[in-house]
């Protein structure tokens, strides 16, 4: 007992504030991946990962080289963003080259320059005169704690996902934007999951239409399975052997110690449906109910949560917003899900993965 009341004790946390092994939820193997597809499934659409192999950080970018149109919606209190600006419905630009996901916290950012630096090289961007101007919107999630805070995502990596982007599958898990992404952290770094990128896609009837999400899940809080409400991966229980239930410990009054800022999931949603700017930023709204369905809780203090909408506008029927934006929240919480058991583990830094994790018991 006095072992586990020093354990306790290193976090700064009143040993009232940590929930009883007894109390923890067992890891279910029972579950199932979502379905899959890719976001890359839409036409018009490219991505491309940079996985740093000095640490686990990275970036990925999703390339629209004919353009697309483009909203964002921000729920996040921690938002590290570049161009979501330009992005209103009330401002100019109609039309982006790429985005680009992050990690590295602010520093992660530099990687935009070398997407804009291959886009200017392949002449892709807003005309202006003799040359273009790359629109290229990005956020960063922060993973600086994983590993070596010095290593992070810069000029030359958001260049090299560029080059490596296709219209293929996308590597899901511990890769780029996803290498560094942890999640279940409400009760501090040594309780967190290794966590990961994941995409999934869907297609719409017969009409032609394709609707897709990529998500880097850095969450605060734990992730749920929304088809049957169970917990896939979050804040582990203190003898390792099941999950704490982040939610539940809260209601019972006890105390968190999440890192402002140290967290937030990124993702963007895009169909080949033909929407305008502000129709884009509400489905970019919308697709945040995929978050609320699948991470709990979501949106905090401690998070950046951001959603890009992109719409390349290459389908031949009309498509209604409400319909798109309701089916966006569906798929981002499949891509959710699968970021999370795609992850794999990083023994050294006691981040076990959904993948491993079953292994433990």
């Amino acid at each position: 007992m006095k072992r586990r009341e020093f354990a306790r004790n290193l976090l700064g946390v009143p040993l009232a504030a940590v929930l009883p092994p007894a109390a923890a939820m067992a890891f279910d193997r029972t579950l199932e991946m979502p379905e899959g597809g890719s976001i890359t499934d839409v036409p018009g659409l490219k991505v491309g990962h940079k996985t740093l192999t000095t640490r686990p950080t990275g970036c990925t970018v999703i390339l629209c080289e004919s353009g697309a149109t483009a909203g964002v919606d921000v729920r996040g209190s921690a938002p590290g963003t570049r161009e979501t600006d330009l992005l209103s419905p009330t401002n100019t630009v109609e039309q982006v080259q790429a985005i680009l996901l992050s990690g590295g916290s602010a520093y992660g950012l530099a990687a935009a320059t070398g997407v804009v630096r291959w886009l200017e090289e392949h002449n892709l961007g807003y005309k202006i005169g003799k040359g273009v101007v790359p629109i290229v919107p990005a956020a960063i999630l922060m993973d600086l704690g994983v590993g070596d805070f010095k290593i992070r995502p810069g000029d030359e990596d958001g260049y090299k996902a560029c080059v490596a982007a296709t219209t293929g599958s996308v590597a899901e898990g511990n890769v780029g934007a996803g290498a560094g992404a942890t999640l279940g952290k409400m009760f501090g770094p040594k309780f967190a999951m290794k966590s990961g990128l994941g995409t999934a896609s869907a297609r719409i009837g017969d009409t032609g239409i394709v609707v897709g999400a990529l998500v880097a899940v850095n969450a605060v809080g734990d992730v749920v399975d929304p088809r049957t409400g169970k917990i896939v991966a979050g804040a582990r229980a203190e003898d390792g052997k099941g999950y704490r239930n982040t939610m539940d410990a809260i209601m019972k009054g006890y105390r968190v110690v999440a890192q402002n800022g140290a967290n937030t999931t990124l993702g963007v949603v895009a169909t080949n449906a033909h929407f305008t700017k502000t129709q884009m930023t509400k489905i970019a709204q919308m697709s945040h109910d995929g978050y609320a369905r699948a991470i709990n809780p979501v949106h905090t203090m401690a998070d950046g949560d951001t959603i890009f909408a992109l719409s390349t506008g290459t389908a031949k029927v009309a498509a209604d917003v409400t319909a798109i934006g309701a089916i966006a929240a569906t798929v981002m919480a499949r891509a959710i899900v699968r970021a999370v058991m795609q992850a794999t583990s990083l023994p050294d830094l006691n981040l076990p993965g959904y993948r491993d994790y079953a292994g433990r018991f």
